[in-house]
């Protein structure tokens, strides 16, 4: 395996990162609702299924091209 030229660009820009990101933030969370008890109304799983379908669009994201990354 071999990085990219403009790997710095595509992690700031790609969507597919970000998607992975917010995946991984929604596992945090559903790890730490145990955590707080039941101060929350949010039922078990939710934030796993919701990570569940976001690491799929990420997936999605990955393979679709994408338009070229406009300067800021």
């Amino acid at each position: 395996m071999k990085l990219a030229p403009d790997w710095k660009r595509v992690l700031r820009r790609a969507w597919s990162v970000r998607l992975i990101l917010l995946a991984g933030i929604l596992s945090g969370v559903e790890v730490a609702l145990p955590l707080i008890g039941d101060a929350h109304p949010i039922p078990t799983g939710v934030f796993a299924g919701v990570s569940l379908l976001v690491t799929a669009a990420a997936f999605v994201a990955r393979i679709v091209a994408q338009k070229e990354f406009n300067d800021e």
